[in-house]
């Protein structure tokens, strides 16, 4: 039998240096460990995947560590430290809330809170998806909670912060997490395919840092899937699309470019090439106004920091966006934006799609007869006069 373990196992931080885009968090606790002064109950809220439960495991076993390293970073030596790495530990519980929902599963972990640990200084309890619980269960933890024995913390972890009551919130320090930027996500899957000695293309991890939408878990699950996939070992970004199916942004390119040219023919033809691959409209529609959006973004060299794109690619944009005006891109997106919304409601979408095509390839016919037109009206009034 295999003894492959996934990237998101293999690689989870085992330390707060480790954690990946959550610095602020990071600080705070390890100077709350420095310091002395820690919480009777912690609320980790969050996107998931962002490192919600890592963070609240490597909290617990530093506070229970016997010699943490400089009090923030747990020894992985003493019996505490070694129990906890072998899901043994009596001293630190982990709760899934979403299945344990009622009011006795609570009753419970409360009659289980009054008993000293049997080592250590103290009982740890992980409640992950914390907004499960029951509106009588929050009822009957919230005297616990308020007034733990000394010997006890909480560390509640949940992706729907608004759910939980607010008598809840205000008895925990909460920390909020946020979505991981996809410049760290590609500089860990860097890391990972040195370790791994695994061949990438930079923008195939970026693809699926940018895919994975700010969750680490799940851009190492997508890394794994990929790498799964290649015949050769090689991860590319043709790989990645193909595997994701995802629409490939040289076809966004090519029909900006064709539009900008006046060339319909060369849209309705790549247009149909998309549709033969199996994109829905839907799909391309919101794509090529994503492109729109980000060609006005690449205008002006202070706003190109918005863009979540590799260098090349925030190059290949900026090349493109010096070819059109902003007048042509906003009244673009105003296009795309409109064909988006009527196809809903389209019987014919494909129609839909070419027509909202045709006129972004003639869009800027509009712009010269209306400069025109006004300047013919300013000479005749002059006449006049």
């Amino acid at each position: 039998m295999s003894n492959f373990v996934v990237s998101a196992r293999k690689y989870r931080p085992q330390s707060f240096d480790e954690v990946i885009g959550q610095d602020h968090i990071a600080k705070t606790l390890k100077n709350a460990l420095q310091s002395g002064q820690l919480a009777h109950a912690f609320l980790f809220t969050g996107p998931r995947g962002v490192g919600k439960t890592t963070c609240a495991r490597i909290l617990a076993k530093v506070i229970n560590c016997e010699r943490p390293i400089d009090k923030v970073t747990a020894c992985n030596e003493c019996t505490s430290c070694t129990s906890f790495n072998d899901n043994a530990s009596f001293n630190i519980f982990e709760l899934d809330a979403a299945s344990n929902t009622s009011v006795e599963n609570i009753r419970s972990l409360i009659d289980q809170v009054r008993f000293q640990p049997q080592s250590g200084r103290y009982k740890i309890y992980i409640i992950d998806e914390v907004h499960m619980l029951s509106s009588s269960a929050f009822n009957a933890f919230l005297k616990t909670l308020e007034e733990p024995p000394a010997h006890a913390i909480f560390i509640l972890a949940t992706t729907e912060k608004h759910k939980i009551i607010p008598t809840i919130l205000s008895r925990c320090q909460v920390f909020d997490f946020k979505r991981i930027q996809a410049a760290d996500v590609v500089v860990q899957l860097e890391k990972i395919c040195q370790k791994e000695n695994i061949q990438a293309e930079k923008e195939a991890l970026h693809m699926i840092a940018t895919k994975a939408d700010g969750a680490m878990r799940d851009a190492l699950t997508i890394f794994d899937k990929i790498h799964s996939s290649s015949a050769d070992g090689v991860i590319t970004y043709k790989d990645v699309i193909a595997n994701l199916n995802i629409l490939d942004y040289d076809y966004f390119f090519k029909i900006t470019d064709a539009c900008i040219r006046e060339d319909v023919t060369e849209v309705l033809l790549t247009l149909h090439d998309i549709v033969n691959q199996g994109f829905d409209s839907e799909i391309f529609i919101v794509g090529l106004g994503e492109h729109f959006r980000d060609l006005l973004m690449a205008k002006v060299p202070a706003t190109q920091e918005i863009l979540d794109l590799s260098d090349d690619l925030k190059a290949r944009y900026a090349n493109q966006a010096a070819l059109a005006s902003s007048s042509f891109l906003l009244s673009g997106l105003n296009i795309l934006n409109q064909c988006d919304i009527d196809l809903i409601r389209a019987k014919n979408k494909r129609l839909q799609v070419e027509l909202a095509l045709t006129k972004l390839t003639y869009l800027q016919r509009t712009f010269e007869s209306n400069v025109f037109g006004s300047g013919e009206g300013h000479v005749k009034k002059k006449m006049t006069a």
